[in-house]
């Protein structure tokens, strides 16, 4: 019987696997699934610490750029940095992390079910059995009935002929796109004066994004880099809800997107599942199972909900929302804020800079 298998290799499965490797499961013996139908050499994540981060991102930014409401808002960070990581850095950071592990090993596969047995977990790898300690499933989630709002995105990596963007600052949001009764905005992430992540976000209904035509009017319209080529693309959809609290017994624990990683109210995920993967690692560990971790916040479940409640009745408001947010606010508070790392009282602060009407209605009908 195998330690642990860990279910899927993209930013939940490699991270996870890496901190065992590094914090004292080296002579354990893990195996890590993935059918590669996504490599994650395709991959990229955007999120924003107030710690160093490793592997060390492809790039780093002080500064933030916002239009929202027909203003342009720029946002200057002191303790916090924005990120861009690269799947390709976080998969060498695996390779070198696993290569002092001689237990650990990376097999392709399509999992088909995981289960959880009086004696361990049981995965289920191209019809054979594999049994473990525990399973780690990073499994896409059932999204069941409750779902709401999906986010879709839809990117295009994009080279100028000349230096047409501003690498010290990248723009986390701008709604100068067709909004189309839903909430989309454009975010650019520049990795050097020719060279930028330009993507298309949906808040919205479920289904892919196909979102060419409202990238290539927003380069045209508002970018205006000039001559440029696509030269890399990606895309996703993942809906957006409240997962259940995790099990706190058995032997298999959803991590990532399946674990209630991905925040509902911004679809960021990237720095939380480095956190959990940290806490994980660390309890089993210490204590000999994964279950030592931080208990979910009643309060910031609530206000997510409130938010998503908010962008599927009311997304016309969502814009000014964030205009006023960003606005009205310390950059590095937000970005606590949306971390779940404030005080009820700053949060009071910050909620008061919202437009009041839709935000009251949304937690009023979510009380009912």
């Amino acid at each position: 019987m195998l330690d642990a298998v860990v279910v899927g290799g993209g930013a939940s499965g490699l991270a996870l696997v890496r901190r065992l490797a590094l914090d004292g499961w080296a002579d354990r013996h893990v195996l890590l699934v993935d059918d590669h139908r996504h490599p994650v050499s395709a991959r990229s994540w955007a999120c924003w610490s107030s710690r160093s981060m490793s592997p060390a991102p492809a790039a780093t930014w002080s500064s933030l750029h916002v239009h929202a409401d027909g203003h342009d808002i720029f946002v200057r960070l002191r303790d916090h940095r924005y990120h861009l990581v690269r799947g390709a850095d976080l998969w060498r950071a695996v390779e070198a992390a696993v290569g002092g592990a001689p237990g650990f090993e990376v097999r392709r596969g399509s999992v088909e079910a995981v289960r959880d047995t009086r004696e361990g977990a049981e995965v289920l790898v191209d019809g054979e059995a594999v049994r473990a300690r525990w399973a780690f499933d990073s499994r896409p989630p059932d999204p069941g009935s409750s779902v709401d709002v999906w986010l879709s995105f839809h990117g295009w990596q994009v080279r100028t002929a000349t230096g047409a963007f501003d690498p010290s600052v990248p723009t986390l949001m701008d709604f100068r796109t067709p909004q189309r009764g839903e909430v989309r905005f454009v975010y650019v992430l520049p990795t050097g004066p020719r060279e930028a992540l330009v993507e298309l976000t949906r808040f919205g209904a479920a289904g892919e994004l196909d979102g060419s035509d409202d990238l290539g009017g927003y380069l045209d319209s508002v970018l205006r880099p000039g001559p440029y080529e696509v030269v890399g693309e990606e895309s996703g959809v993942l809906p957006l809800a409240a997962r259940p609290p995790r099990p706190r017994g058995g032997h298999v624990l959803p991590i990532g997107n399946r674990g209630g990683m991905l925040k509902v109210s911004t679809g960021y995920a990237y720095a939380r599942i480095q956190r959990d993967s940290a806490a994980v690692s660390a309890s089993l560990v210490r204590h000999g199972h994964p279950f030592d971790l931080p208990a979910p916040s009643a309060r910031h479940r609530f206000l997510d909900a409130v938010l998503l409640e908010v962008v599927a009745r009311d997304p016309g408001s969502v814009e000014r929302a964030f205009a006023r947010l960003f606005s009205s606010n310390s950059g590095d508070v937000v970005l606590r804020f949306l971390d779940e790392a404030t005080s009820r009282v700053q949060e009071a602060r910050l909620v008061a800079t919202l437009p009041r009407a839709p935000f009251l209605r949304a937690a009023a009908r979510l009380r009912r």
